[in-house]
């Protein structure tokens, strides 16, 4: 889940919470846990059972713990508790997020498909379209992947995008020598490796996440859509 709110990016996958400008912010792990819940339920008020349940599962703690964690929170979002941003108090009950956010994620992958791209690369804030081909990784700025990251060699790796023929693509990279290597999924690349929709490639410092459409999981993902907004029937009836 990566979510934007105001000047702020969440990423629960990679655990970072980033201020635009500004660059990564430091919270404690457990105030990290709090505020994924928080957006991940919100509108919802999350009362402290249910925080001390999910934070601090089987442990007994006190419920001003809890009052310290948000008041991190709100210190390094600069918020504030009577006119808050993000973070709404419930007297005597919890806590809800208040702030507009955006999913990012669901944006622009929604984006991406709406333009035709099967195959695309999740870049922190930037979905990178990848065309049918083959498309050089790289710093240089003539790259078709521009990745202007630490450790990221001018011509890194090559990535090539082709058509099964079934509705689906066959994605593969290749490592072209670079000085910090090429890893996939934790592992590093020697010749030419196969990729899956959800691979994660490591190019330096670079992190990319390959997403692949493909016509089997948007049907499912339409039925799973009609099944849950169908009205519910009654039994009784």
């Amino acid at each position: 889940m990566r979510i934007r709110f105001g000047e702020f990016t969440l990423d629960s996958e990679a655990r970072r919470l980033v201020r635009h400008p500004g660059g990564d912010l430091h919270v404690s792990p457990k105030a990290f846990d709090v505020l994924r819940l928080l957006i991940e339920r919100r509108p919802n008020v999350l009362d402290k059972a249910a925080l001390h349940a999910q934070i601090w599962p089987n442990t007994f703690v006190v419920d001003a713990t809890l009052t310290v964690i948000v008041a991190e929170l709100r210190r390094v979002l600069a918020d504030n508790a009577r006119e808050p941003r993000f973070i709404r108090t419930i007297h005597a009950l919890g806590y809800a997020f208040c702030g507009e956010a955006v999913d990012l994620d669901a944006a622009l992958t929604a984006e991406s498909v709406a333009r035709g791209a099967r195959c695309w690369l999740m870049w922190n804030d930037r979905a990178i379209v990848l065309n049918e081909g083959r498309q050089l990784i790289g710093r240089d700025p003539g790259c078709p992947v521009w990745l202007d990251a630490a450790g990221v060699s001018r011509r890194h790796a090559r990535i090539d995008v082709i058509d099964a023929g079934d509705g689906g693509d066959v994605v593969r990279i290749e490592d072209l020598g670079s000085k910090n290597g090429t890893f996939v999924d934790g592992t590093a690349i020697r010749g030419v490796a196969d990729l899956a929709d959800g691979s994660e490639i490591q190019v330096g410092r670079a992190i990319l996440i390959l997403r692949i459409w493909s016509r089997e999981k948007s049907s499912e993902t339409e039925r799973i859509t009609r099944r849950r907004d169908r009205p519910a029937t009654n039994p009784t009836d």
